[in-house]
């Protein structure tokens, strides 16, 4: 008892001393108070003037910033930079001035060229393949050289007392001289498989006078390659020159002992009347 009766005075001085430190610690807001009056009518009782809350001056939205001047990148002034003064008469076309270069001129298109040397229009034969010299095979067509004496792919030549193959050797040369080119030949587009004899060329060179003055061809009577084929039967050329020599060349292997004939059948002779089983299936179609 004695404790609890001289507690009482120590907590009733803490709840003062409680009391005056929440006091001192409340903040107090000055509010703009608006005059009733001056929205009043006169001859008019509107009662008493609603009052705006405390926190109606904290709410308020601020003001926008005034916008910013526009900057431009350069100053331009109007009076220095203008336009040029148009000229107000007629206009006065010019003539053009002269191309730089002969390349730069648009003119009318040129004829189409001609496929033959001569003038005359021919047919492109790709891919030709040379049966023998002075024939020329492409796709569907045969043209034989004009103007000359085929020399035969296996027609032989004599050189003192010497037989020697000068036709496939003529051949072999014709087929060199064709390698990779196209020969162009006066023969209608579609010639089928008849044989044609014209003149041909492969660029521009005319490949009958090739065969004559090389001497790979013999010139006909009355053709146009008599003077070139006596120069070249002159110089010895071709087949009208020596046989070739051959001894650096390998010989040629003998030739082997034919081989035996097959029998005609691999059963022996005393088992050629076997019969096979008859409960084996016929082979299939």
């Amino acid at each position: 008892m004695a404790l609890a009766l001289a507690a009482v005075p120590a907590m009733a001085a803490l709840v003062v001393a409680g009391g005056r430190s929440l006091k001192g610690s409340e903040s107090t807001l000055t509010v703009d108070q608006i005059d009733p009056a001056a929205d009043m009518i006169p001859g008019q009782d509107t009662g008493p003037a609603p009052q705006e809350p405390a926190t109606s001056a904290i709410m308020a939205p601020a003001a926008p910033p005034p916008p910013k001047p526009v900057v431009h990148s350069r100053a331009i002034d109007p009076d220095i930079v203008a336009l040029p003064e148009l000229p107000t008469g007629e206009l006065e076309r010019v003539e053009p001035r002269a191309p730089l270069s002969d390349l730069a001129l648009a003119g009318p298109p040129k004829p189409p060229k001609s496929k033959m040397p001569d003038g005359r229009d021919g047919t492109k034969l790709f891919q030709a393949v040379a049966p023998a010299a002075g024939v020329i095979q492409a796709k569907d067509y045969s043209v034989t050289i004009s103007g000359i004496d085929i020399v035969r792919a296996d027609e032989t030549c004599s050189d003192e007392g010497k037989s020697w193959a000068c036709g496939a050797r003529a051949r072999t040369a014709f087929r060199a001289f064709l390698r990779g080119r196209t020969a162009v030949c006066a023969v209608p587009p579609q010639s089928g498989r008849a044989t044609n004899s014209t003149e041909c060329w492969v660029g521009n060179k005319d490949v009958g006078e090739w065969l004559v003055e090389n001497g790979w061809a013999r010139a006909a009577q009355g053709g146009p390659y008599v003077e070139a084929g006596n120069k070249a039967r002159a110089a010895k050329k071709g087949i009208f020159g020596a046989a070739p020599n051959l001894g650096g060349l390998p010989t040629l292997p003998a030739a082997s002992a034919p081989a035996p004939a097959a029998p005609a059948s691999i059963l022996p002779a005393e088992d050629s009347a076997v019969t096979p089983p008859t409960d084996q299936p016929a082979p299939a179609q």
